[in-house]
């Protein structure tokens, strides 16, 4: 798969006569090739686990970057940095060591905008994973009404996903060339923005666009990518309307509404900004920052700590579970929420009384709350053992902080802490930062975990 995809680059490389990035990639492919043959005699199980299906999304998305990282090598970058440029458009998060995109090639642009794009793509589908042992959270995504159907819907859930995402992306590629009349760059940022990528072929981001319209229709598009892509197919072709008062539908609109105001309100006061530009740029960077997509409109150096602390929780908190966004995910808050609540109305009521908790109009079930009270705890862990480590290794704490949040919530809006000056060590750890949130944690915890590779595996017969 991974060297099918890797072909498109390979042709545009071609096509922009960079014959060295194009032998690079052929050489890419044709490792891909060689490892391909001997998996083609391994007939793969009848039906595949729950946690064989996330050690194999896990295994893919560390495996992707290593393979990818030799085109970078190839096109003048160190080992290091080529690595963390692989890792960062494989993971959709768009921290980047590059000094200004304008040096490389507009084959090397586009291969990085591609592999964002089917990052996003793996990653949506790689939901399917997390729900095949959710019952609940499976009828909700895929509409199924029994256990024993859910593994046999993985590729008609695959197949919904890539509909409604190439529907978009051909929605995206022809609005921003109309807006920006150069369709190399339409390009690049429909990939990146429906991704939630945030690679950007101009230097300053957004506010390197000669549009006026192009920012807002950048953002618009992040903000649908950042949406469960499933519902979309769900409520346009099988008219599944009632999905359409889905909490995932209107929280994140008014999430993103909310702290892009508080954004908007923290830079007039602190940064004594006009209101129009408080709201300007509060608006985008705020949705920017809460859908993951990283597109920026002005450096974050320029902020003051407010601003930065509510971009913090904006990228720590994420988009919707089934989309292309990252951070904890708006659901898992949901349920957090949810169960706080639940937890001070039953000590109001009697002893004997039956309640349940729930959301969108359906019962939790234990596991499903478990699941998400463990994601939030894990991500939050993560965060702060990576925090502690980049302030020991020297780096101001509040900006640590940031760059910890952005890489784990694979954002990439950046405090100035990456850099090709950043020491190794502390880029590896925003590497493990970026695939530990791109993966939400318990996938590489799941490949790591002995049993997954000698424990037995259950008779589904």
């Amino acid at each position: 798969m991974l060297g099918g995809l890797t072909l498109v680059p390979l042709v545009a490389a071609l096509a922009f006569g960079e014959l060295r990035l194009a032998v690079n990639l052929a050489l890419t492919v044709a490792v891909l090739g060689l490892l391909w043959v001997p998996g083609r005699r391994t007939a793969p199980p009848r039906r595949l686990q729950v946690n064989e299906a996330l050690a194999t999304v896990a295994l893919t998305f560390v495996l992707a970057p290593l393979l990818m990282a030799w085109p970078f090598i190839g096109e003048g970058l160190s080992a290091e940095d080529a690595l963390f440029e692989s890792v960062s458009a494989i993971t959709t998060t768009g921290l980047s060591t590059l000094v200004s995109v304008h040096d490389h090639s507009p084959g090397l642009l586009l291969m990085r905008a591609w592999m964002q794009w089917y990052g996003g793509l793996g990653i949506a589908v790689f939901s399917v994973a997390l729900v095949l042992g959710h019952l609940s959270g499976a009828r909700r995504l895929t509409g199924l009404d029994s256990q024993d159907e859910l593994p046999a819907s993985a590729r008609t859930y695959a197949r919904q996903v890539l509909t409604a995402y190439l529907l978009l992306t051909l929605v995206a590629v022809a609005a921003l060339w109309l807006s920006l009349g150069d369709g190399l760059q339409a390009l690049l940022h429909a990939l990146a923005a429906i991704s939630t990528g945030g690679f950007s072929g101009y230097d300053l981001s957004l506010a390197g666009m000669p549009s006026v319209v192009a920012p807002y229709l950048t953002i618009g598009i992040a903000l649908l990518g950042a949406l469960p892509l499933v519902l979309y197919y769900q409520v346009v072709r099988r008219r599944r309307w009632e999905l359409a008062g889905d909490p995932e539908w209107w929280t994140l609109p008014l999430v993103v509404c909310l702290v892009a105001s508080l954004l908007a309100l923290a830079l007039r006061l602190d940064s004594g900004m006009s209101w129009s530009d408080a709201l300007y740029h509060g608006g985008l960077l705020g949705a920017s920052a809460q859908t993951t997509a990283g597109f920026s409109t002005l450096p974050v150096t320029q902020l003051g700590d407010t601003a930065k602390l509510l971009l913090i929780v904006a990228m720590l908190s994420g988009g919707s579970v089934g989309s292309t966004a990252g951070g904890m995910k708006l659901l898992r808050l949901l349920i957090l929420a949810k169960l706080v609540a639940f937890t001070l109305r039953r000590t109001t009521m009697p002893g004997h009384a039956v309640a349940a908790v729930r959301l969108g109009g359906r019962n939790l079930e234990a596991e499903e709350m478990q699941r998400a009270l463990l994601v939030i705890l894990l991500f939050v862990l993560t965060v702060l053992l990576s925090w502690l480590i980049m302030v020991t290794g020297g780096q101001p704490t509040l900006d640590a902080l940031f760059e910890v949040v952005s890489a784990t919530g694979t954002v990439g809006l950046s405090a100035g802490v990456t850099s090709p000056d950043l020491a190794t060590g502390l880029k590896l750890l925003l590497c493990v930062d970026m695939l530990l949130g791109r993966l939400e944690i318990i996938a590489l915890l799941v490949l790591l975990y002995p049993p997954t590779w000698w424990g037995r595996r259950i008779d589904h017969r």
